[in-house]
């Protein structure tokens, strides 16, 4: 029986897509995401936190995306979290937890024409989903990928 494994972060991006393609043809865009939280301290005043995570796309849109994503874009990631674990050469046990995306919405962008008088408004509204046979499938794909 599987236990629950859901997250949902909403941040902006922090670097560039990284895209790799492994031998097997399953393609990986890696994002990294900054999440902010604001909270009131005991005192009164405001606090603000943020929290980094790096953000693995498998399959066909991880090239779409990479194309579309730019630094400081405002994104939601739908997921699950994952944990690798490895040893190095000299016997130390390392390990990373990463978010495997399973829907990403991109926030609009709004960007206004400076070539014209009025105040046009261009708004980029790209949204990429996947359905569950396709994220079944990319689940079956990753397992077989080794990092």
């Amino acid at each position: 029986m599987n236990h629950l494994n859901s997250i949902i972060l909403e941040g902006n991006v922090t670097r560039k897509p990284e895209v790799r393609q492994f031998d097997n043809g399953t393609s990986v865009c890696k994002i990294g995401i900054a999440v902010d939280r604001s909270y009131r301290n005991q005192d009164g005043s405001f606090s603000n936190e943020v929290s980094f995570f790096n953000v693995d796309l498998f399959g066909k849109y991880a090239q779409q995306y990479a194309e579309k994503i730019s630094i400081g874009r405002g994104i939601r990631i739908i997921g699950r979290i994952k944990q690798e674990r490895w040893t190095t050469a000299d016997g130390k046990n390392n390990s990373r937890v990463t978010v495997v995306a399973e829907h990403i919405y991109l926030k609009p962008i709004i960007k206004k024409d400076t070539d014209s008088t009025d105040d046009t408004i261009d708004v980029d509204t790209t949204t990429v989903s996947s359905d569950t046979q396709e994220l079944a499938d990319l689940a079956e794909a990753q397992q077989a990928v080794v990092f």
